[in-house]
Formats: structure tokens, sequence, C-alpha cells
């Protein structure tokens, strides 16, 4: 059975930093890509930053340069590193793996995490 549990949430001034932990089980990391997502008030949710299976990462442009998406398979767990917090980086964030080698695109997730709260104020 997949279980994500995102952790690591809370509130930050702009300019800060904040790491996320995603615990997983009944995830293999050489075949499940990985990935983090979130969602603001009354806006869509989008893609922040993919790692597929062979290494690869993947980051949405807004991200780029200050977010880092990692993982320790000793501890089964997925984080990712945010600094130069901005107010438009305040959503709520999600874990998700696909049963798929690549998260490239964003696309097909299998299982989610129930997010955690992250707001950044200026």
């Amino acid at each position: 059975q997949v279980q994500l549990v995102e952790s690591g949430g809370g509130s930050v001034q702009a300019g800060g930093s904040l790491t996320l932990s995603c615990a997983t089980s009944g995830i293999t990391y050489s075949t499940n890509c990985m990935a983090w997502f979130r969602q603001a008030p009354g806006k869509e949710r989008e893609g922040v930053a993919a790692l597929d299976s062979d290494g690869m990462i993947t980051y949405a442009d807004s991200v780029k340069g200050r977010f880092t998406i990692s993982q320790d398979n000793a501890k089964n767990t997925l984080y990712l590193q945010m600094n130069s917090l901005k107010p438009d980086d305040t959503a709520t964030y999600y874990c998700a793996a696909a049963n798929a080698v690549y998260c490239s695109d964003f696309y097909g997730m299998d299982w989610w995490g129930k997010g955690t709260l992250v707001t950044i104020s200026s």
C-alpha cells in the first residue's frame, strides 16, 4: 500500500527558507517518479518540482534557482528545500508519486499526500 505524508509546512517571512518532507511507504524510487505540487487559494494546482527515477529533475520556472528536490532512500523520504521564499509561494504543498519512471510533465500522478500548508508573509 502506498502512503505519502507531508510535513514541514509553516509560516515564514519573505526571503526565508523552509524544508518540506514527504515520508513514503510502498514506493520504489527506481521505478516510481515523485513530484511536489502546490495549490494556492483560488488558483490551479501546479507542478513545482519532479524527480524522475533516472535522477532527472524538473522545476517550474517560478521556482528555478530557489527550490531543490531530493530524496533519501534510506529514510524513504522526499524533500523540497525552499529558499528565498516569496509571498507567491504561499500554497498548500502536496507530495505525489506515479507508477511511472518519469514525472517531468507533472501528469498522471497516481498517489497523493494530504498536503502541508506554507504561508509566506511580506
